[in-house]
């Protein structure tokens, strides 16, 4: 082998050093960014209060670390695949696991044939012997389009006196721009997926479409009065529950007077009978009140007639139990999800072995609750009764003992007379199968609502508010329902405008909708 081989073959040798040792250090350098990230998020999420994210935000370094991963995998991938080079190997295809792309998207299918199908030995044309296919999802950004509606006018050439035309259907903006489609998908965008009128406005703006956040505001304004009468038979639909879930969040409103926010308040009534396998309907709705007092509460449960009260220990609830009606008054049903939390800051802060105890004892009373999730009421008590109960009947007396021996002015005694305080309202679930361990379901409802405020900062004024509450609760009643809000939407307000009667208002629930079939096609 001659030297300018030999040169060649060094040169190529060295490339692909070169090559492998840039890829590693790549690949080093996306693992030290990843291993930052997840310290951090460590950092946010138990470090001291001052450090700590709200559960809203902690989704932010979660997506950070995600994204990182996804660097690192490709930078070890690259670099795999340049030691593969160097090493004279033709480099694998990296396995993927991606599932099943769902079969209503359309598919577009292309080609990629090799440069040249005649075989290098000279016999001519190969033949297909089979082929590989994969599947990417792709997408076309939102396209907008302009709907046309011709009316024609027909007249009688012999009299000149009749004339036949079709009536101008109804539309929410009369004479004006936007389909109920359109309306419908501003509504979820703002109220379903956290996205403000003005940040629309700015992604219509990219396809050349100029729409001020007013006017978003002033068309979602006009779908929310023809929805009302919607909301009003929900709200008939939750006042018949036997059990309803209650909590509240802040929600900030402008206070143009003092230039600043003051504070509201959403409180969110749910009603859910999916975990004992009842037939009742999946609802939410949230009502805006400028307060966190008793009299809140006190207004907007007026005429309901369940019977419990699934809800945290907040002190305006307990007015609810004083209350005398026809049904007898409330029954308050507390959350082991709160005592949980209390107890697992004692353990991150002190290792107690108290605490670490106590969780143990609530873990096994979840369990329980695993087994028997979605079942028949009658089958969920029986097991609460048999398993669930020597548990709560060992642990009051096994609280009391330990708070007995442990400084009362310490933050572990706090929360175990928290705990012993609400006794009655904790142990209330081993006396009714229909009612759960804690208020999950009203609290996953909350939360989106503290993300369209975080996007939104706050509310223009009260009435704002109100109609935002009433909004957020069909699309949050949608989800629950597994229905399509924007799908929902369009049709319910096309149904109103072409003037459903009210006698059939039961028909147009969330619950109740079926997408038409020549629109599901």
């Amino acid at each position: 082998m001659d030297a300018a081989v030999l040169a060649r073959e060094n040169a190529l040798l060295k490339a692909r050093l070169i090559e492998v040792e840039a890829a590693l250090a790549e690949s080093q350098e996306a693992n030290r960014r990843l291993e930052d990230i997840l310290r951090t998020s460590q950092r946010e999420k138990f470090g001291k209060r001052s450090e700590k994210l709200s559960p809203d935000q902690f989704n932010l370094p979660l997506e950070d670390a995600e994204l990182a991963q996804g660097v690192l995998e490709a930078a070890q991938e690259k670099a795999e695949a340049a030691m593969q080079r160097a090493r004279g190997e033709e480099p694998r295809k990296p396995k993927r696991n991606r599932g099943h792309l769902p079969s209503h998207l359309p598919r577009v299918e292309r080609v990629i044939e090799p440069a040249s199908t005649r075989c290098p030995c000279g016999c001519g044309e190969m033949a297909k012997i089979g082929e590989d296919v994969s599947e990417r999802l792709d997408v076309i950004p939102a396209q907008f389009r302009v709907l046309v509606t011709r009316r024609p006018k027909y007249a009688c050439r012999r009299c000149s006196q009749a004339v036949a035309q079709a009536h101008a259907p109804e539309h929410v903006v009369p004479g004006g721009l936007p389909t109920e489609l359109f309306i419908a998908s501003i509504i979820v965008s703002k109220f379903g997926d956290h996205l403000p009128f003005y940040r629309q406005a700015e992604i219509f703006k990219r396809q050349g479409i100029d729409l001020d956040r007013g006017t978003l505001g002033n068309w979602v304004g006009r779908a929310c009065f023809h929805l009302m009468p919607i909301i009003n038979h929900m709200k008939a639909h939750l006042r018949g529950a036997d059990r309803i879930f209650v909590d509240e969040t802040r929600a900030p409103v402008l206070d143009p007077g003092r230039k600043a926010t003051k504070s509201g308040f959403f409180w969110a009534v749910v009603s859910d009978d999916r975990g004992h396998g009842g037939v009742g309907p999946p609802i939410v709705l949230f009502h805006y009140a400028p307060g966190r007092g008793k009299e809140h509460p006190l207004k907007f449960l007026a005429g309901y007639r369940g019977r419990f009260l699934q809800c945290d220990a907040y002190q305006s609830y307990n007015a609810l139990t004083e209350i005398a009606r026809d049904t007898g008054p409330w029954q308050l049903v507390y959350c082991w999800t709160h005592v949980r939390r209390r107890f697992v800051k004692r353990f991150e802060s002190d290792r107690s072995p108290i605490a670490e105890e106590m969780l143990r004892q609530i873990a096994l009373l979840y369990q329980i609750e695993k087994t028997v999730r979605g079942k028949d009421a009658e089958v969920r008590l029986l097991a609460r009764r048999e398993h669930a109960s020597p548990i709560i009947t060992a642990l009051k007396p096994w609280l009391e003992a330990q708070l007995s021996r442990i400084p009362q002015k310490s933050q572990l005694a706090e929360d175990i007379r928290y705990t012993l305080a609400h006794w009655p309202g904790l142990i209330r679930f081993l006396d009714e199968g229909t009612l759960e361990l804690d208020t999950n379901p009203v609290e996953n409802q909350i939360r989106p609502i503290a993300l369209t405020r975080k996007n939104a900062l706050f509310a223009g004024n009260e009435v704002g508010a109100e109609n935002w509450a009433m909004l957020a609760s069909l699309v949050a009643t949608c989800k629950m329902s597994g229905v399509n809000p924007v799908d929902y939407l369009e049709a319910t307000l096309r149904a109103i405008l072409d003037g459903h009667p009210q006698s059939g208002i039961e028909d147009l629930m969330p619950w109740r909708f079926r997408m038409p079939s020549s629109l599901a096609a």
